[in-house]
């Protein structure tokens, strides 16, 4: 098997190579080497490496740059999203492609179904929900799959941050009213390959089993990590942001069970896991 990966760099996509490299052959690409705006380029990287997949997890993914550079987040998650998966097309592969919690406002207070009826909030959210239509409408061997609240070596994720901040503050005051599904990239390449074997198509939720709070998963890290640290609740009113997101956006993983017939681990284990990875690199 042959799967080209785009996004290769990131803590997603070094994931992902781990993974696929188990079982496949990989070809993977990424900035400065390869801009997926440039349609050409893909082409001709997908084209040459004849591949049974295409994978992007190439993504803008800093929601409040995403308001003031919302041109830019759209290029990255919507149009040349759509040049990987017409790409991927015109080669005759199938193509997954990574959406986010954040296309669904908040307001239904229970675990979003791919089938729910997306909102988006903010410009971020906006460019992904454009980049599902576009990879949709570009090749219909299609796999979307939403996540959320990612960590991942190398990243600039929430649990790095948590625990940077930790070396230099006694108290960590973290939001106690957004709610989420925190998820290992790990966990998310083994479903990516997991979805991928079973030939899924359509829409996917995937994030580690069960939910918290910021102030819950930030906790959770301090106590893992060993840190003498206090972490206090607050209220997202209390660090005005210029990105609107949803306070509830719990995803959903049946649809995943269902096609797979495997159970997302719980997201205390797959932290527990990621803490102890930490150590070893």
């Amino acid at each position: 098997m042959q799967t080209v990966i785009f996004g290769a760099k990131g803590q997603l996509g070094r994931d992902l190579c781990e993974v696929f490299r188990r079982e496949s052959e990989v070809r993977a690409f990424d900035l400065p080497e390869l801009d997926i705006a440039d349609f050409n380029a893909v082409l001709e990287c997908v084209s040459g490496a004849r591949p049974d997949l295409v994978v992007n997890a190439a993504a803008f993914t800093d929601v409040e740059a995403a308001e003031t550079e919302p041109a830019r987040a759209t290029l990255i998650n919507e149009t040349a999203a759509g040049n990987v998966a017409r790409a991927a097309a015109e080669a005759g592969a199938p193509v997954v492609y990574y959406s986010t919690d954040f296309v669904f406002d908040g307001a239904k207070g229970s675990p979003y179904l791919p089938d729910d009826a997306p909102a988006p909030l903010c410009a971020y959210a906006r460019s992904k929900f454009g980049g599902e239509a576009a990879t949709r409408d570009a090749n219909a061997r299609h796999c979307i799959i939403r996540t959320a609240w990612l960590y991942g070596p190398g990243g600039n994720n929430f649990v790095e941050k948590i625990l940077k901040a930790a070396e230099t503050r006694p108290v960590l005051k973290v939001v106690a009213d957004e709610v989420g599904s925190p998820t290992h990239t790990l966990d998310l390449a083994e479903a990516t390959a997991a979805l991928a074997k079973s030939g899924a198509a359509g829409v996917f939720h995937v994030v580690n089993d069960g939910a918290c709070s910021r102030y819950e998963l930030a906790r959770k890290i301090v106590e893992l990590a060993g840190l003498d640290v206090r972490v206090e609740a607050c209220a997202a009113a209390d660090f005005p942001m210029k990105a609107k997101r949803p306070l509830y956006s719990v995803l959903s993983n049946e649809k995943y069970r269902q096609q797979t017939g495997q159970v997302m681990r719980p997201w205390q284990e797959a932290l527990a896991h990621y803490v102890q990875r930490r150590r070893r690199n």
